[in-house]
């Protein structure tokens, strides 16, 4: 397994902690992890990269080991503005390789959208986008927000590390004991004498905005970086959207340079399921 160093930073008043398995300097890859994950979970796709990448990955704020913002949800325009505080620290004067999964592909592709400059190479591992909305669902979206705004969600506790990974095996059947057991001391802490998620709980609140996938294209064609668009041929994410192929098709022309691979035998977490896969991918798009 190859050995990371945390390294800390301050973004926006936040404690950012960002993994770094060092490499050289000039294959440097930025990694983005997806909702209710921690940049740990990229362990098995680092260390079935062939090159000597010089590799980073943060912990998005309020997950893993990144300080919690203090508010009572979080919004999704932060991502945007913490990952631009973090490439003006790690690279500030060239475009980067951004490789981002699910929650961390939606923020990379509006990234390299708005600032086309700062992205050299972007890859989107099962980063679709969200289900199309209408003006019309607003009122009962804001109303749910404020709905769930007056409770306090908590997470259930586990009585183990070990029951934690039981239940990422349940989760996702492709995940193998070893891997399972690993991901589960980071993704969880020690509390109370059981194990909670080290996510704040204010995760869960809904966003009190729509998502407006005029907007989302509306970045995505102003994407200037080559792309590689990955998805998993058994993806559970994208059976829950209900999203056509048709649809899809639509969403992958918006980005003007882009190359399409279907990873078979995965689900939503193909960096999980089949790392080797998705490693050899990357590394014949990025070279």
């Amino acid at each position: 397994m190859r050995n990371s160093e945390s390294i800390y930073y301050n973004l926006r008043g936040l404690r950012y902690h960002v993994r770094h398995w060092r490499g050289a300097a000039a294959r440097k890859m930025v990694l983005l992890h997806g909702w209710m994950d921690v940049s740990a979970s990229f362990q098995f796709l680092v260390d079935a990269l062939k090159g000597d990448w010089d590799v980073y990955a943060p912990d998005w704020r309020g997950y893993g080991l990144t300080e919690w913002s203090g508010a009572d949800n979080y919004w999704f325009p932060d991502y945007l503005g913490d990952l631009d505080a973090l490439l003006d620290r790690i690279q500030p004067e060239s475009g980067v390789n951004l490789v981002g999964h699910s929650l961390g592909g939606n923020v990379g592709g509006l990234y390299a959208g708005v600032r086309p400059q700062r992205v050299a190479r972007f890859v989107n591992l099962e980063g679709f986008g969200m289900q199309a909305t209408l003006p019309e669902q607003a009122p009962k979206r804001y109303g749910r927000w404020m709905d769930e705004l007056k409770t306090t969600p908590r997470w259930r506790p586990y009585a183990s590390y070990a029951e934690l990974a039981d239940r990422m095996q349940k989760n996702n059947a492709r995940l193998t004991r070893a891997r399972a057991e690993f991901l589960a001391r980071h993704w969880g802490k020690e509390t109370g004498g059981g194990v909670v998620l080290r996510s704040d709980p204010a995760h869960k609140l809904v966003n009190a905005t729509l998502y407006r996938i005029d907007e989302a294209r509306a970045c995505w064609e102003r994407v200037a970086a080559p792309v590689l668009w990955v998805d998993a041929a058994e993806s559970e994410a994208l059976s829950r959207m209900k999203l056509s192929p048709e649809e899809l098709a639509a969403r992958r022309a918006a980005f003007r340079n882009l190359r399409y691979r279907t990873v078979q035998n995965a689900g939503h977490m193909l960096h999980h399921d089949r790392p080797e896969e998705v490693a050899r991918l990357i590394e014949e798009f990025l070279v």
